[in-house]
Formats: structure tokens, sequence, C-alpha cells
């Protein structure tokens, strides 16, 4: 006798057809919109042009640049973070994993006004480093600072709950064995918090690419020198040329698509490598 196989969700098809449906209004139409609107609007010699003139390419490049650098530093730095947290008890230890999510909570305009004013020449962070030509408000040091607050989080909480839930027999039949503490971290630990870590990093890398909030607060905003793309858009927006600000948007559109693809493949490698 045949039993029909019951969905552990309880109404699929209403709950499935209203997640597409709000998907498609929040996510779907208006991406469509976009590029329907570019290519109705400007033929494709149009759109290169405005995609990649002098002004956009300099924007392009500080944006993924800052963006890369912030992602490897919270790769190197939320990795520690996230050990401490995983693997030591300490007094005021849940305060500092509750600190972890503080730039989520934080607007980011406010980040940006805080960060600007902590490393300004006579901030209290600023004020030490000046002396030694360091320089970090409205400078591209300061951008990466900006973006490595933001994106600090993701790293963390991808790399936390694998720590956590890491076999520690693995490590002591490593140590039997004769291995030290370091090669057992690079042999054992690291392989399994590979997959992890990459999506951790990703996630970071995507946060920063659309950040705006903090960092125009923290930049000099200067044309070839400190703009981002996203507030080089919001400057064609006040000037009413909506088919150079379209022209950008599409492009970070496609480059946010192309990695979210990749961070999916991703996570799913990281899922296959864990089973």
């Amino acid at each position: 006798m045949a039993f029909k196989r019951s969905s552990p969700l309880p109404g699929f098809g209403l709950t499935f057809g209203y997640t597409v449906t709000y998907l498609a209004l929040l996510v779907l139409i208006p991406m469509g919109a976009l590029s329907l609107r570019v290519a109705t609007h400007m033929t494709w010699a149009e759109f290169w042009k405005l995609a990649t003139a002098d002004i956009a390419v300099a924007t392009y490049r500080l944006t993924f640049g800052a963006s890369l650098a912030a992602a490897l530093l919270n790769a190197v730095f939320g990795t520690l973070l996230a050990w401490v947290l995983a693997r030591y008890e300490f007094t005021g230890r849940r305060v500092l994993d509750a600190l972890v999510d503080f730039p989520f909570a934080l607007p980011t305009a406010v980040a940006g006004l805080t960060l600007a004013d902590l490393f300004s020449g006579n901030g209290w962070l600023g004020r030490f480093l000046m002396p030694l030509g360091i320089k970090v408000a409205y400078t591209w040091l300061g951008i990466v600072v900006a973006l490595t607050f933001v994106g600090l989080p993701f790293v963390v909480r991808t790399l936390q709950p694998v720590l956590e839930n890491l076999d520690r027999e693995t490590e002591e039949a490593a140590a039997t064995l004769g291995a030290g503490r370091l090669r057992t971290f690079f042999s054992v630990i690291v392989p399994t918090l590979t997959p992890a870590l990459l999506t951790g990093f990703a996630l970071s890398f995507a946060r920063a690419i659309g950040e705006y909030g903090s960092v125009i607060f923290i930049s000099s905003n200067k044309v070839f020198e400190g703009q981002i793309t996203p507030l080089l858009i919001v400057h064609r927006l006040e000037e009413y040329d909506y088919t150079g600000a379209m022209a950008l948007a599409v492009v970070m559109l496609v480059f946010s698509f192309t990695l979210l693809i990749g961070i999916n493949a991703l996570e799913r490698w990281a899922s296959r490598f864990q089973e």
C-alpha cells in the first residue's frame, strides 16, 4: 500500500506562493525593471561609454579595492575573534559576543560619524596616529576601516558555529600522534574551517561593496580619489542624469548578482565538505 508523503510545512502551496510573490515584488521586479529601462533607453555603446568612463572606473577601483582589503582584514581578525569566543571562557565573554553584532544594530551614518571623529587629527585615536604619519580619516584608509567595521560580524558569525561544533577528539588524536599545536592547527583545524572562512569572506566582501552611509562621512569624497560607486550614483541622480545613474546601477547589480551566485556555490561546497 503506497502512502502519500506529507510536507513537513503545513500549507506548503500557500506559503511557497507567498514567498515567491514577496521576493518578486521586492527583488525580481525592481531588478527586471531596472534592466529593462536601461535596455530601452540606451544602446549598448552608450551604456559601455557611461559604465567605463574615467570617473566610473576610479570609483570601481576604490570600491572593490577597499572592499577586498576590508574582507581580508576581517578574514584574519574575525577568525581570531571567533576562535576566542568559541574556545575560551572569560569574564565579559557574553558582552564581547554581543558587541560583535553591534554593526548590525548601529545606523551606518552613526558609525561613519563616530569613526571619522575617532580617527580625525584631534580624535582619540587619530592624535596618536598623526605623529606617526598615519592619516586615517578622509583617506582611502578610513574607507577600509569603515568597511572592516560593517563586515566583521559576517566572518565571526559564519566561523563561530563551526568552531563550536568542531570535534575535539580529532585534535587530541593528532596530539597523541606527536603533532604540535601549530601543526595540529594547520593540518586539522584549518582544512575544516576553510569552507566557512571563504563563505564569511565572500559575505563580508559583498556587504562592503554596497556600503554607503558609513563611508561618505569618513571619506574625502573627492572626485577620482575618495568617491565610491554608490556615492557617484547619488551624484548622478542629484544632477538628474538618470541614464548615467542607471548604467552604474546595472554594473553594480551584475557584479552583486554574480557574487551572490558565488556565495551560494561556496555554501553548497561547504555543506558537502562538512558531511
